[in-house]
């Protein structure tokens, strides 16, 4: 093992742009190793660069969420660094597209939602459950989970998008039973929306900046051992499910 032990790590997964950039570059900044997830090698690589230029201690990560052997690569990549994991991060996320009529429930079609599904839970899932051996190492284990208020049954916030909104409706559902299931063990797992941020994602249209949106998760992922559990949160408090 490379890194001291004492030193807390976090795999961001989507690292290298927007919110997963600044969710890495704000856990750096408080003393995070932080270990950059990204399915493209060049981008992945200019973010550990800027990472490291602004002082942050930052390594790369190979990690395309929507592959079993990716996954199981990225965890052994991160055991043989770090040796353990303190925070998970589940940033990586697609929106399946927006232009036209794409997500109008009454024409949808079904390979735009099954797309959207394996990297916003699916994906969420493969790469815990592979994660999960090294965050039981870890004395404060914590996992984040990125969702959005558009998967909020109650609110029902944004655009009619029949692939995205479920699939973060789902994330939700799928954080309260990790949450369930871990209860009686110190990881404490919740999801969080960063809300409207100017990010590709939203065609820089938004009045949140990356880093306001990062706010939460950062939060989240340094709760105190008696945090809460199995929440949906954002900067003003308890999202509605």
């Amino acid at each position: 093992m490379d890194r001291v032990n004492d030193t807390k790590t976090a795999l961001v997964t989507g690292a290298n742009k927007g919110i997963g950039f600044a969710i890495a570059q704000g856990l750096g900044a408080i003393g995070f190793t932080v270990a950059v997830g990204a399915r493209d090698d060049a981008r992945r690589e200019d973010a550990v660069k800027h990472l490291r230029a602004a002082g942050v201690d930052a390594f790369g990560v190979a990690l395309d969420v929507t592959s079993d052997d990716s996954v199981a690569a990225a965890a052994a990549t991160i055991g043989q660094t770090a040796g353990r994991l303190d925070v998970l991060v589940n940033n990586a996320g697609i929106s399946g597209g927006t232009a036209g009529d794409a997500q109008d429930p009454t024409t949808l079609d079904l390979g735009v939602v099954r797309t959207v599904l394996d990297t916003n839970v699916f994906g969420v899932v493969r790469v815990t459950n592979a994660m999960l051996p090294l965050l039981s190492r870890a004395h404060s284990p914590r996992i984040v989970n990125m969702s959005s208020s558009m998967g909020s049954l109650t609110l029902q916030t944004g655009p009619i998008m029949a692939a995205y909104a479920p699939s973060k409706s789902m994330l939700n559902s799928v954080t309260a039973q990790y949450a369930r299931r871990l209860a009686d063990t110190n990881v404490i797992v919740n999801a969080c929306c960063p809300g409207y941020v100017a990010t590709d994602f939203t065609g820089f249209n938004a009045p949140r900046t990356p880093e306001q949106g990062a706010a939460i998760a950062i939060r989240l992922a340094t709760l105190p051992d008696d945090g809460p559990r199995g929440g949906f949160f954002d900067d003003e408090g308890v999202v509605p499910w």
